[in-house]
């Protein structure tokens, strides 16, 4: 047990790197980035399994966005790697082009009359109750 202690801290260093307190608090950036983008798999799975079927929440499309942001602040002020820098770069475009595409498919939805739910806009008939949407 000593011996693996050792490895992760030794000589006052955390897996041999001395830490200050900039590379600290950048790492937490990364670390937070990381978990951030990573949570959406969750997201998007718990969804998938709810409804039995392949779903993208909106919620998805935010953590995809957040977390590749701050990846991206990782990159350009810590790491400065351009693999990394290129890697998040630019794929806050489909991202936020999901979030105009749910937004304006929320807006177009049909509420029923008949029942109050809401129903996809190509939709003719209001799949809960059946009735017929203007």
């Amino acid at each position: 047990m000593q011996s693996l202690f050792n490895l992760v801290w030794h000589d006052g260093k955390l897996f041999g790197h001395a830490w200050t307190n900039r590379e600290i608090i950048w790492n937490l950036i990364g670390w937070t980035g990381q978990a951030v983008f990573f949570s959406r798999f969750f997201v998007q799975w718990y969804a998938t399994e709810k409804k039995k079927q392949v779903v993208v929440p909106q919620a998805f499309w935010w953590l995809s966005l957040i977390g590749s942001l701050i990846m991206l602040l990782f990159a350009l002020f810590y790491d400065r790697h351009w693999v990394v820098i290129f890697s998040y770069a630019f794929t806050w475009i489909p991202y936020i082009r999901s979030l105009m595409i749910h937004r304006r498919h929320k807006a177009a939805q049909q509420v029923c009359a008949a029942c109050g739910q809401k129903s996809p806009p190509q939709a003719n008939y209001c799949p809960n109750c059946g009735g017929k949407l203007d």
